[in-house]
């Protein structure tokens, strides 16, 4: 690449973006320069790095993701209301469908409220998936800690699009250091394909106060599948009802778990930050 390539930056609650508009440019970028142009302290900074490409037959655009660390991911839920607000817009339509590497997400735009159908929980050990067989993932054998008295302990586990372990404690997931579990969960032996890690708290009958490690990322201000992931987990497990509030250091977003065919309905404002361009020297690395 020789020609600087502009650039959106978004952010759902704080879970930041570099958007690029691939559409009419098919750029490629390798994880090294994803890596480069993602870092705060040299790079433009962002959570996740976002390519927009031509749709299949049926949606209005095609998105794929990449973390931080420069590897492809299947699913983000902030910035899947991100899209969804910058594409509904360009075709001035409220209902829009994002395409993903994992199937279409429908998406419905209120004002600045953005409604994300992100499908339906996957349950089955295979299927998050789990090196090991567990016929109850509601809860797995994991913990952190000494045997007899653990700091963190049997996870509900979870693919909602990526995979997710859940972590309910009764105090304040504050009080936890996540920034040091984090990365050993994340890559524990039981998640093959790694796993996202929460610590969630039930504060009152329909809330849940959430810290996430996303896998590739770190501790992020809020995780769209992270909350859809704890929400679900919730409700199996009687915590909640099916109608949950989630509560991340970047804000609030409402989920539901739509009982008619048990897709995961979640819905939060999103915030378009400004625009720019991405340098030869980022470029270059």
């Amino acid at each position: 690449m020789t020609d600087n390539i502009p650039y959106l930056k978004m952010n759902g609650l704080g879970n930041d973006f570099v958007v690029i508009d691939a559409r009419q440019n098919p750029y490629q970028f390798t994880p090294k320069q994803i890596r480069a142009i993602s870092n705060r302290d040299s790079g433009i900074g962002c959570d996740q790095f976002i390519v927009l490409q031509n749709p299949p037959k049926g949606a209005d655009v095609f998105m794929r993701i990449y973390n931080y660390d420069g590897g492809e991911v299947e699913a983000c839920g902030n910035a899947t209301r991100c899209i969804a607000a910058l594409i509904g817009k360009e075709k001035n339509k409220d209902e829009i469908i994002i395409a993903t590497s994992v199937g279409f997400l429908p998406s419905k735009i209120a004002g600045e409220i953005i409604s994300v159908d992100m499908g339906e929980p996957l349950f089955a050990w295979d299927k998050i998936p789990l090196s090991e067989e567990f016929k109850d993932t509601r809860g797995i054998e994991l913990q952190v800690g000494p045997i007899d008295n653990p700091i963190l302990h049997t996870p509900a586990v979870v693919n909602v699009g990526n995979p997710h372990a859940v972590f309910f404690v009764n105090n304040d997931p504050d009080d936890y250091e996540l920034n040091l579990f984090g990365p050993m969960l994340e890559n524990h032996p039981i998640f093959p394909e790694r796993a996202n890690i929460s610590i969630a708290q039930i504060t009152a009958p329909d809330e849940i106060k959430l810290r996430v490690w996303e896998r590739g990322v770190g501790l992020t201000k809020a995780c769209g599948t992270a909350a859809c992931a704890v929400a679900v987990c919730a409700s199996r497990l009687g915590h909640t009802s099916r109608k949950t509030a989630i509560d991340l250091p970047g804000g609030r977003l409402l989920l539901e778990w739509r009982e008619s065919d048990n897709h995961i309905i979640m819905s939060g404002a999103y915030s378009l930050d400004g625009s720019g361009e991405i340098t030869n020297e980022l470029l270059n690395v």
